[in-house]
């Protein structure tokens, strides 16, 4: 025995961590709500809120009583939970930070983030290569949509719980370093990033559990001997009455900050002069203490 959970060889150290996971889970989502004032300057008691859910669920939805348009709000807001290396996505702005809204943009119009449509489930980066995983995340809401823009919320460790438990081979196909592979994307002209394949769950050097994933039916290639587990993943994301997805619309001052769980977005509209805008901050680290 190695004391590794993730280990499909340990099943006594999985059966230990499964039952102090799964005790005293949140049951709805108000559970991982927490009220602060000033997320650039957490209390201790806020803080440790925070940190509390995220050591449980590898989430939390913190509500702030100001809302302002700044965009060094997310990234002092992640310093405080260790925090610090962004991924400077090619849609992210200067500051490493996207401003996700609708836009016409050429260049991010196709994406669908910076449009209206519903996203499917996924973690963030997926895409990326393997040095630069995405393993935290903060997302911070300015302003909400007229109406829709729900977001659904799966913690990973759960995903990997229910899958493990219905067959333990799930497990193993799905951590085959090309499990999951994305093909290049390209333009007319220029190679704007090569095909990237990995694997969909895998274990860091301090046994912290990662998914990579994305439920998108174009533009991906699955390994054959996934296929299986890949349908029963996508069984567990579409169940309406799962116990353990979240849902919520994140309002003015609200946020999310995770170890970079599953989530999807619901489609919405907006509404006169001032649309929707999220902040939206990736790193390749987890949030400290977790």
């Amino acid at each position: 025995m190695n004391n590794n959970p993730f280990d499909l060889n340990d099943e006594q150290s999985y059966l230990i961590w499964r039952e102090k996971k799964l005790k005293n889970y949140p049951q709805k989502v108000e559970d991982l709500i927490v009220e602060i004032h000033d997320p650039k300057s957490l209390t201790k008691i806020e803080h440790q809120a925070i940190l509390e859910r995220c050591q449980k669920t590898n989430m939390a939805i913190y509500a702030s009583s100001q809302n302002l348009e700044d965009k060094e709000l997310p990234r002092l807001l992640g310093e405080q939970f260790g925090l610090r290396n962004l991924d400077n996505n090619p849609h992210a702005d200067e500051d490493a930070i996207s401003a996700i809204r609708v836009t016409v943009n050429l260049n991010k119009g196709a994406y669908i983030p910076y449009t209206n449509r519903p996203i499917h489930w996924h973690t963030d980066g997926y895409y990326n290569e393997p040095e630069k995983q995405i393993r935290g995340m903060v997302l911070h809401c300015v302003r909400p949509s007229f109406q829709g823009g729900e977001n659904a919320l799966l913690d990973h460790e759960i995903a990997y719980i229910l899958l493990r438990d219905k067959n333990p081979d799930f497990i193993r196909v799905l951590m085959q370093a090309d499990a999951m592979t994305i093909p290049p994307n390209d333009d007319e002209n220029t190679q704007i990033r090569g095909a990237r394949s990995g694997a969909v769950f895998s274990i860091d050097e301090k046994k912290h559990l990662h998914l990579r994933y994305t439920k998108r039916k174009r533009s991906i290639i699955w390994k054959e001997n996934t296929l299986e587990a890949v349908k029963y993943l996508e069984s567990i994301l579409d169940d309406l009455k799962s116990p353990y997805i979240f849902r919520a619309t994140l309002q003015s001052g609200w946020g999310l900050i995770c170890n970079n769980v599953l989530h999807d977005r619901s489609g919405f509209e907006d509404h006169g002069e001032k649309p929707r805008l999220l902040y939206r901050a990736r790193y390749y680290q987890r949030i400290s203490g977790t």
